[in-house]
């Protein structure tokens, strides 16, 4: 899919920045700000569309077109070539992602309070990043990823999210990226049409702090998660010395293949590290497959026409952050249904509260500690790839992150289940019933019709 340049005013942004009509500011004190937000799902399909004033556009992403889902009188042939076009990627696209989810996982869940983050959205967020920054700023940020080049890192971005892309009416996982530019100073267009060809990234400029693009900044994160972070969107605010903004969001809506009766649903007790609380329980019977780990057991719930939420309980006594300060949580995540240690065809009585956690967390110390410095670093910060006079001090100065998971009867809003299990221990075997009660603290991700988690959590309390 190719960008489209969209024909608007002549733009300071796109001058030469040595006019005497552009505004001079006082060169420490500009700074980048890389806003991420992530939604979930809604009740109600939406249709995103940028509220940005033609006049502030200069690139705007072309999005894949998909035919929608037959059962809503479409057409079968054309509905499954769509969906396979999109899953049509190179072999090994996903390969050495593990490292990526699991240090992020650890720095961003824990504790004792409900937690829940998009790896998709913060990879994306900072692919973005790393086109815009060289030298050493730039490497930092591809060993994060797990790439040796940024040609390899926009093969494999690219693949990963028209992989994770569907809008076709029986499930919906969108994805927008954005960046948003101070006008009064000149960018490299080129990098601009990159980051719309490769990331479907849309850029638009204007004067970054003023009330009227702090109001477009939040309407465009408003539209593009369904509404569902309004509260955290509100306070994303850029300064009057900001350079750019970089936007990454995700629209996750599904419903289960095997949806809960919502007449089964009792209140019960979950075990939260406060204290006991009763909250609405969802209970189902189906022959599925029970998987088990060190220290865990869990179940797959499947969505319809794709993804799934995958039910993650430690054993007694061991606490979610156990299981995530070591590997086997993420390997059985990435491995899936490929998971040696399962048994088919068994009867789960699953139980699980119904929820909706949000999070919002900032994301500097993270970056730091996973060893992304030079970027919030005004001395060694190198912006040269976006900015055409580089030698305008510019440094990510701040980077905030927020994700709620909505979980009823019909499906989810994004996805958390704590899995309570009574039984555990590496290698045991169950019988051919299982009672899968997830009334304590545990671990949930959702995976995409690809298989890549879109969201992973922790339910402390429902």
């Amino acid at each position: 899919m190719k960008s489209r340049i969209r024909k608007t005013r002549q733009s300071p942004a796109t001058e030469d920045t040595g006019s005497s009509q552009v505004r001079k500011r006082p060169q420490w004190t500009y700074a980048i700000a890389a806003v991420l937000a992530l939604a979930i799902l809604a009740g109600a399909a939406l249709y995103f569309a940028s509220g940005t004033p033609d006049a502030a556009a200069i690139y705007e992403a072309q999005y894949p077109q998909m035919a929608q889902y037959y059962g809503d009188s479409g057409d079968y042939d054309s509905w499954r070539r769509d969906r396979s076009r999109q899953l049509d990627q190179p072999a090994g696209y996903d390969d050495g992602l593990d490292s990526f989810f699991s240090s992020t996982a650890r720095q961003l869940l824990g504790g004792q309070e409900n937690s829940v983050y998009s790896p998709l959205s913060i990879y994306m967020a900072l692919s973005m990043l790393s086109e815009v920054t060289d030298g050493n700023t730039r490497q930092q940020i591809l060993s994060l990823l797990g790439v040796n080049s940024i040609e390899d890192l926009r093969k494999k971005a690219s693949s990963i999210w028209n992989a994770s892309y569907c809008d076709d009416g029986a499930y919906t996982c969108i994805l927008a990226n954005s960046m948003w530019l101070q006008d009064s100073l000149g960018y490299n267009m080129e990098t601009l049409k990159t980051l719309a060809d490769t990331y479907y990234a849309s850029s638009y400029s204007g004067d970054l702090g003023s009330d009227e693009m702090n109001a477009a900044l939040q309407n465009w994160l408003n539209e593009q998660t369904g509404g569902l972070l309004s509260d955290y969107v509100e306070g994303v605010e850029l300064s009057r010395d900001a350079v750019l903004s970089l936007c990454s969001t995700v629209y996750l809506k599904a419903r289960w293949s095997a949806e809960f009766n919502e007449e089964l649903t009792k209140d019960d007790v979950f075990h939260s590290p406060q204290g006991d609380i009763e909250v609405p329980f969802m209970n189902n019977s189906l022959s599925s497959s029970y998987y088990w780990g060190e220290g865990f057991g869990a179940v797959i719930q499947d969505l319809k026409e794709g993804g799934a939420m995958y039910l993650i309980l430690p054993d007694e006594g061991i606490a979610p952050d156990e299981l995530l300060a070591g590997d086997a949580v993420m390997d059985f995540i990435m491995s899936g249904s490929d998971w040696p240690n399962v048994r088919h065809d068994i009867i789960v009585n699953l139980s699980m509260p119904k929820f909706d956690i949000s999070m919002s967390v900032g994301l500097k110390d993270c970056l730091n500690a996973l060893g992304v410095t030079d970027v919030t670093d005004p001395a060694s910060a190198d912006f040269s790839p976006l900015l055409q006079k580089s030698d305008i001090p510019v440094w990510l100065s701040d980077a905030q992150h927020a994700a709620r998971v909505t979980v009823d009867e019909e499906g989810l809003t994004a996805a958390a289940f704590t899995v309570t299990l009574m039984l555990g221990g590496y290698g045991s075997s169950p019988e051919d019933e299982i009672d899968f009660i997830l009334d304590r603290p545990f671990i949930f991700a959702i995976a995409g019709i690809d298989g890549l988690p879109l969201f992973i959590g922790v339910v402390n309390h429902p």
